[in-house]
């Protein structure tokens, strides 16, 4: 018989250049590990998983010390590890379709070769969870995640991160037509969700305007995580409302053989695309390679709807009713300026040693999308044809974003040492995206980010297992050009955090604080209103001297958090999970700064540090007397959860409480441009000046999953969730604009040998808890199937597919999304397409 090891990496990663203070820190301590051999002789580990029946359980993953070694059980259930040192280990088994096991092993002088795991049947995933230090599960957290991987992630993937991870429990999506999405978690998104690659910021603007797309690729992951609620202790304040982790292998750390691809068409926008990920090695030296490509043409809508929503509250105008942004196409209604085309590579290399790895990668992505509500109409130059083809019908406003990205990862395992492992992580990230109307640059955003972080273990003492964590991450941001509407800025944050859990018996404890040092440093910053307005029939100012230079000082922000966390396993197959949090966030550049027109949600942004205010037909901007101070939330969770048999749940409540929470607030004014680049087709009424300001702010909510295994071929879900978010003792209209309404749904899902479909179907309350100027939405029902065929002798496996998405041709529009009046949801839509391994 054999056995099949793999070194793999719970929280590693490391990236390149950084300061040069910061870098020989890191390739000093890298070194430091490398060069240190212990020389403890090492014990055999060895047993079997079985199941209740007392049968083999085939493919189950065992994790020795925090996974920090894994193996996997041969066709008769058998694990063995061969270089086991003296100590207290925790041993992890989980297996698809079964719960988990956490057994603590103490290794002394002899072998231990008889050790016996039973695992019990499970409806629900069990599933391993990379985005925390500390090891954990789906299912063993004191707050709820959400995991996506192998066959429902890659079912489920879709051109940007937010269309595919929209119908997790908990998670809505932005929306900003096909062309970029981000997720909102239990109402929040922006700067309040943090988006990761393998740990790390991805280091792109899209935290800056929903129309920025995020700097990720969804059909080159193999998992991606949702932390739902606080988890600043892990990655700092911009997490204060939650993580995204999509995780890959572009660090290897395995140098085993597998190549896994995936080709695919859709109808709805023409799109095709095409994924591969390849892993190979020696035995010390594993290599990394995926590449993707992704183009789609303008996305059809559902039926005859008329483009506008026909339900707008009385007195209020569809402020888009004259753009014509629908265009006709061999008798469909498509989306016009809904068009977009990607393609990424990734190149990654490791050292795989006895006690840990070190491995870098480089990768690059580019997109070009057009941005939906800014077509024009016009004729394209020749020039501008020939390279833009995708936009040349009607001149719009249009993206393009390039990012390269560097990461260096490592670890090393410490034996009989009171540091038991280090794990570090590097990220350098070079991004760009520019918005080009007419062929023009009209803005140009930068961001140059670095990001480090050392994980410090120890070993378990008194029960306690734990870690330190040292942060540091900085940011240059610029927005150059005549519609930038933030000035250039430096951000740099330091933290230093601290994780502790313990097992009291059928109660585990888990303990964290930390503090970080946020600095923001802004450019001068030309502000003042030209020409505004309060409406379309009030003349505008020509006033050249309403506009001042002023200077900023810089900005410093100490935010504090500390969470308490138990889970309790009160019966087999049953936990509860209770989390409180204090969680500090420091605002972003552009919440502070933010000065001028965003071509992107059409609006005029003004940031927190100006005060605006009319007087008879003008408008006035000042600095604003009151300084800006960091957002404090106090986050209850509760969670319960049933996981063995053929029944199980997963229902959350959660309740949030920020003060000083920094929000969009529509004041009723408009801004009007004469001069440069002012649309002749815009409502005269201007651009809605928004102003971010802070106010105390209730949220709320519940989130409930239930799985039933019917037999052994058919099982269905109910899905629920709900969200309530106000401001707290304001007079009047309180809710917070575009958080997303009441949903329920249910999945139906039949298994047989050779095939496997489904069907699903969504329903999204109407939404009338609306804030001051904003319009309800009506509610509607999503109907998607999808169809899977499993061909045996094609490599490891080969899987022909069919999705279908929006089946009743619902017209429908997504109430969070700043294009809700221009752009729904496509219409009735098919996907074909193959993937497989070898």
């Amino acid at each position: 018989m054999s056995f099949s090891a793999t070194q793999k990496s719970t929280n590693a990663q490391v990236k390149s250049p950084l300061k040069k203070i910061v870098s020989a820190t890191v390739l000093s301590t890298l070194g430091t590990m490398l060069c240190f051999v212990p020389n403890t002789f090492a014990q055999q580990l060895s047993g079997v998983v079985l199941n209740k029946q007392g049968q083999p359980i085939n493919n189950a993953t065992v994790g020795l010390n925090g996974d920090s070694q894994q193996v996997r059980t041969n066709s008769l259930g058998l694990f063995n590890f061969t270089d086991v040192k003296k100590g207290v280990f925790e041993l992890h088994i989980s297996a698809k379709n079964y719960g988990h096991s956490n057994q603590h092993i103490t290794m002394k002088e002899e072998d231990i070769t008889d050790l016996s795991v039973v695992l019990p049947r499970s409806v629900m995933e069990v599933i391993d969870v990379h985005a925390t230090p500390l090891h954990t599960s789906s299912i063993e957290s004191a707050l709820p995640i959400n995991v996506l991987s192998e066959d429902e992630l890659k079912m489920k993937q879709a051109a940007t991160l937010g269309e595919t991870l929209k119908n997790e429990v908990g998670v809505h999506s932005s929306y900003y037509g096909p062309v970029a999405s981000t997720p909102i978690i239990r109402g929040l998104d922006g700067p309040r969700v943090l988006i990761t690659q393998n740990g790390l910021d991805v280091g792109d603007a899209s935290r800056v305007g929903p129309d920025h797309v995020v700097a990720t690729e969804t059909s080159t992951a193999t998992q991606i995580e949702v932390l739902r609620g606080p988890a600043t202790l892990f990655y700092g304040s911009g997490a204060i409302g939650g993580v995204v982790n999509v995780v890959d292998g572009r660090v290897p750390t395995s140098s085993d053989d597998q190549v896994d691809y995936l080709l695919q068409y859709n109808d709805v926008s023409n799109e095709q695309q095409a994924s591969v990920n390849i892993q190979t090695g020696t035995d010390n030296i594993a290599f990394h390679l995926d590449a993707f490509w992704r183009d789609s043409k303008d996305y059809k809508l559902a039926g005859e709807a008329d483009i506008h929503n026909e339900d707008h509250d009385e007195g209020h105008e569809d402020e888009h009713e004259d753009e014509h942004e629908e265009h006709e196409e061999h008798g469909e209604t498509r989306l016009a300026n809904s068009s977009s085309t990607s393609s990424g590579a990734t190149l990654g290399s490791s050292y795989l040693f006895e006690d840990g790895f070190i491995g870098f990668s480089y990768g690059f992505m580019d997109r070009e999308y057009g941005i939906p509500g800014h077509s024009h109409g016009e004729e394209h130059d020749d020039e501008h044809e020939e390279e833009h083809s995708d936009h040349d019908e009607e001149v719009g406003v249009y993206a393009k974003m390039k990012q390269d990205r560097w990461q260096v990862l490592g670890e090393y395992n410490f034996e009989q040492q009171f540091i038991s492992k280090i794990a570090t992580k590097f990220a350098y990230s070079d991004y760009q995206h520019q918005e080009i109307e007419s062929g023009e640059v009209g803005t140009t955003f930068t961001n140059k980010s670095t990001e480090a972080r050392i994980d410090l273990f120890h070993e378990n003492t008194a029960g306690w297992q734990g870690a330190w964590t040292i942060h540091y991450k900085s940011s240059d941001f610029k927005a150059l050009g005549e519609e930038a509407f933030s000035p250039p800025s430096k951000s740099e944050m330091f933290a230093v955090a601290w994780l502790e859990e313990k097992h009291f018996g059928s109660v585990l404890l888990q303990l964290g604080a930390r503090v970080e040092q946020v600095n923001i440093d802004a450019d001068d910053s030309l502000i003042g209103f030209e020409d505004s307005h309060q409406d379309q029939h009030t003349e505008p100012s020509h006033d050249e001297h309403h506009q001042t230079l002023v200077s900023f000082d810089q900005q410093s922000f100490t935010p504090i958090s500390a969470s308490v966390g138990l889970v309790w396993n009160y019966q087999p197959g049953y936990n509860l999970g209770f989390s409180t949090a204090l969680s500090q966030r420091a605002a972003s550049a552009g919440e502070l700064f933010s000065f001028g027109p965003h071509i992107g949600t059409n609006t005029f942004e003004v940031g927190a540090m100006f005060d605006v205010h009319q007087e008879g037909d003008e408008v006035h901007v000042e600095l604003a007397e009151q300084a800006p101070s960091v957002e404090t939330s106090l986050n209850f969770d509760l969670t319960f959860r049933k996981f063995n048999g053929d029944f199980g749940y997963v229902i959350s409540a959660f309740y949030n409480r920020v003060d000083d929470y920094y929000y969009q607030r529509d004041t009723g004014l408009f801004f009007v441009e004469e001069h440069g680049h002012a649309d002749e087709h815009e409502d005269e009424a201007g651009l809605p000046i928004l102003v971010y300001q802070q106010d105390d702010v209730e949220m709320y909510g519940a989130e409930a999953e239930f799985v039933y295994q019917v037999s052994s071929s058919f099982k269905t879900s109910l899905i629920a969730d709900y969200i309530r978010a106000r401001l707290v003792n304001e007079d009047g209209n309180d809710n917070l604009p575009r958080i997303p309404p009441m949903r329920v749904g249910a999945i139906f899902n039949y298994q047989a040998d050779k095939f496997d479909s489904e069907l699903s179907v969504s329903h999204y309350f109407e939404q009338d808890d609306v804030a001051e100027l904003e319009t309800n939405t009506d509610s509607y029902t999503m109907v998607d199937a999808n169809f899977n065929y499993y061909i045996n002798g094609v490599g490891d496996d080969l899987t022909v597919y069919v999705k279908a998405q929006n089946l009743t041709d619902e017209h429908a529009r997504v109430h969070s999304s700043f294009l809700k009046e221009v752009a729904p949801l496509p219409g009735r839509n098919f996907s074909v397409g193959i993937r497989g391994s070898f």
